[in-house]
């Protein structure tokens, strides 16, 4: 009896990793809006871009098929904790609030907050010079947090679904001024609608923006977590992930 319960329990453990493996490939989810020179997209539907690509690479390290998956930024974290997505690999910034319902990877990449507006307007950017003024964020990011904490009492403050629309707004005069990732903001800048534009400085470093941006991953995925820690550490170390960022980027953006 206790060899055939053996043999049986040795034929279900074999089992597993091909049950593992017929799951399918890793859902790595991105907004579905681009986000250059983080998210690309394509004429052809193909995505590129620095995440996307810095991605692409972690999958090769941890020897996963992944598959890039679009989702609304507004419902990334419900889309990853309801197993749609099974990473998010999109800018998000750790913050404690998001700590409470999902997990982070390591931090892979920092930037600051930048300023931008009209290049004619005299702005000081303290609440009291800011008092009364319409400020421009998108929603759901430290950015939205950090306006909402400095200015929410004192200016008005306008949410938007994606960063297009934001600058949509910002080029069209609907704001005042708007806070953004200063790489996003380098790249708006050098286009035709940011022309009249320019950058007003740099947010403090303030605890709220978090220490960096990682990959969100569901709390039971421990393992899966490990793996991206690791994959992220190796990457650093062997200049892979300078290799890559050179090609996006002019300044370092690596952690620390």
């Amino acid at each position: 009896m206790k060899t055939t319960m053996l043999r049986i329990c040795l034929a279900l453990s074999c089992s597993l990793p091909a049950a593992a493996t017929l799951a399918g490939p890793l859902k790595v989810g991105i907004a579905a809006e681009p986000y250059p020179p983080f998210s690309i997209k394509q004429s052809s539907g193909q995505w590129s871009g620095f995440e996307v690509e810095l991605v692409q690479r972690i999958c090769q390290e941890i020897k996963e098929k992944c598959q890039i998956t679009e989702v609304a930024w507004d419902g990334i974290i419900p889309s990853l904790n309801s197993k749609k997505i099974d990473v998010i690999f999109n800018s998000m910034s750790i913050t404690p609030e998001r700590e409470k319902v999902i997990a982070f990877s390591k931090p892979y990449y920092y930037t600051d907050a930048e300023y931008v507006a009209p290049k004619a307007s005299k702005l000081t950017l303290t609440p009291e010079g800011l008092k009364g003024k319409v400020i421009g964020v998108q929603s759901s990011t430290v950015n939205a947090d950090y306006i909402k904490k400095r200015y929410g009492q004192v200016a008005s403050i306008k949410y938007y679904n994606t960063q297009d629309e934001l600058n949509a707004d910002m080029a069209a005069g609907r704001v005042d001024v708007m806070l953004l990732d200063a790489l996003a903001a380098s790249d708006f800048l050098k286009s035709k609608d940011g022309a009249a534009l320019e950058s007003k400085g740099m947010a403090p470093r303030d605890p709220i923006f978090g220490p960096g941006v990682g990959a969100g991953l569901r709390k039971s995925d421990v393992v899966l977590k490990r793996k991206f820690d690791d994959a992220i550490l190796k990457l650093r170390q062997d200049g892979s992930f300078n290799a890559i960022q050179k090609k996006y980027f002019k300044v370092d953006i690596s952690v620390k």
